[in-house]
């Protein structure tokens, strides 16, 4: 997407703290190039980590995929009116920054993978 304003210390500053379209952020999708650099243990319906159960994000940059591997686990993204229910056959997508949080459907085992530019 061409962005004009981007080319001038102005058109840069005019922008300051102004909400910007993501398409990426939009479909939930990480970008095509990131890489993954870090992958958390495997949790289930017992050891869920209290800070993955209330708001928490990723760091700038740093994106994430939630692996459900078995079971079902149900991703909250408030702020953008997202509720979904992840399984085997439908992976979580966390975009950098953005508050979320995660609640366990009954049994569950899953994963979280981090992705971060090369």
């Amino acid at each position: 997407m061409v962005r004009e304003w981007i080319t001038t210390a102005q058109g840069r500053d005019g922008m300051l703290g102004s909400l910007l379209d993501c398409v990426r952020c939009d479909r939930f999708e990480i970008p095509e190039e990131f890489l993954p650099y870090k992958r958390t243990p495997e949790f289930d319906h017992t050891t869920v980590p209290a800070a993955l159960r209330r708001d928490h994000s990723t760091k700038p940059g740093v994106w994430a995929k939630i692996v459900v591997v078995d079971g079902r686990l149900r991703y909250r993204v408030e702020s953008l009116n997202t509720d979904i229910e992840l399984s085997r056959d439908r992976t979580g997508v966390v975009l950098p920054e953005v508050l979320h949080h995660v609640e366990p459907v009954g049994e569950v085992r899953f994963y979280v993978q981090f992705y971060r530019a090369p």
